[in-house]
């Protein structure tokens, strides 16, 4: 046989043993025959019939319409159906679930700007603060061992006389700080960090604050006359708020580690951490020679950290960058940057720098300095820095001479001197922050 015929023959075997059986059609079971009479069953195997019957009788095309397990439609009136959203319906779909959002998250929202208002010392200006205390004075400790590190070798030893005189000023400034708060803390001696009421009579104190201030008697200020409509800052808002009966915050001090430190550096700066650690550069003490005028910036720096200043930063810059972020879908980048800083940061940080000259006046007063000395001290402190026509504007801190101009003619000068006649008289006064 040859291979064609082999090959021929296997194929055939195959083909018989995969495929059902096919039978001829004569061989097909039939109940009637062609002449009409009821035949009887066929021979063939029932089981190999009733086996092709059920597969035959069940081959019907899948009709999601004529489901019954899930109906995913209605039928209206018209016979129209109306096919229902595949998927879990969404939220927002849903008037009860979005009215639920809606009262929880304000319910959320009130309890976290309630519960975190806070009231600034003197000024009584309410504030919103989301830095939590403790965290403010990790932050504070950190930042300070960092400047440690970074000044190594140039920080002044405790022995030092720089050190000593500036630990001694800030002692007094602190201590005025204690009397202030009405002895509401205790705190430890001032360490030096080592390597390891209403204003009244404003008449008579504006003309003495002239006075003091004009070299020929006269009431102005470098040979300008003080003009409303000249003003870009005011201490309005101060006097609003300082007619609330309230009583300003100072849980944040409680339990405080006043330090100070002394870096032998050219810069003319000075500043305090959220801790109460205090560091002053030697370029200010080559430019400030008097005491009366280290302790007004010192005095300053602390009224940064009584107002919470550092941690209100943080809270507003968190909410300025949420609004950069809106805004940057609808106004390019750039402008919205430069729109919050000029007209958001800038503001506001000027804002601080005017609260804590107030809060420092105070203290400088109590603690036995001549406030009158305070409005010369920023005055020079601008010409140190540059004043411009239109830093007033661009910049963190108002001008020297605004700050100057302003703070001699403010109703909280009249406090300060009532304060240093009371310590000149050795009687004192407490409880005026």
């Amino acid at each position: 046989m040859s291979w064609y015929g082999r090959t021929k023959l296997v194929f055939d075997s195959l083909r018989r043993n995969l495929n059902p059986k096919i039978l001829p059609r004569s061989h097909l079971p039939s109940r009637i025959n062609p002449t009409g009479k009821f035949s009887g069953f066929s021979s063939i195997a029932s089981g190999e019939v009733g086996l092709r019957s059920w597969t035959n009788t069940n081959r019907v095309a899948y009709n999601p319409f004529l489901s019954q397990a899930k109906r995913s439609y209605y039928v209206d009136r018209y016979q129209v159906r109306h096919f229902k959203p595949r998927g879990p319906r969404k939220w927002l779909q849903n008037p009860r679930a979005v009215w639920t959002v809606v009262l929880v998250g304000s319910g959320v929202l009130i309890t976290l700007y309630f519960g975190n208002l806070e009231t600034v010392p003197y000024t009584k200006r309410t504030h919103f603060v989301l830095l939590s205390k403790s965290m403010e004075k990790r932050i504070g400790e950190s930042q300070f061992e960092q400047i440690k590190k970074t000044y190594k070798g140039k920080v002044l030893p405790a022995i030092h006389p720089e050190s000593i005189r500036v630990r001694l000023i800030a002692k007094d400034v602190i201590d005025a700080l204690q009397r202030g708060l009405s002895h509401e803390h205790v705190w430890s001696d001032l360490g030096y960090g080592s390597m390891d009421s209403t204003a009244r009579g404003s008449d008579r104190g504006v003309k003495e604050v002239g006075m003091a201030l004009s070299e020929d008697g006269e009431e102005t200020l470098s040979g300008m006359r003080w003009s409303k409509d000249d003003q870009i800052l005011d201490d309005k808002w101060i006097q609003e708020s300082r007619k609330k009966d309230t009583k300003g915050e100072s849980a944040h001090l409680e339990g405080i580690n006043w330090e100070v430190i002394v870096v032998n550096e050219p810069m003319v700066n000075a500043f305090c951490l959220p801790a109460g650690k205090i560091v002053v550069f030697t370029g200010l003490l080559d430019h400030f020679k008097s005491d009366a005028e280290v302790a007004t910036v010192i005095g300053h720096e602390v009224g940064h950290a009584v107002a919470r200043h550092v941690a209100e930063g943080i809270t507003k810059n968190l909410w300025f960058a949420i609004l950069q972020l809106v805004l940057y879908q609808f106004v390019m980048p750039d402008l919205v940057n430069t729109m919050s800083a000029l007209f958001l940061r800038l503001p506001f940080s000027r804002k601080m720098e005017i609260e804590a000259d107030y809060i420092g006046l105070l203290l400088l007063a109590s603690a036995g300095y001549d406030p009158r000395i305070a409005p010369k001290v920023y005055e020079k402190l601008g010409k140190l820095g540059g004043d411009v026509a239109l830093g007033e504007y661009l910049s963190t801190h108002p001008s020297g001479k605004k700050r100057s101009q302003l703070l001699a003619q403010a109703n909280v000068m009249e406090e300060a001197l009532m304060i240093y006649r009371e310590v000149q008289s050795g009687r004192g006064i407490e409880g005026f922050l």
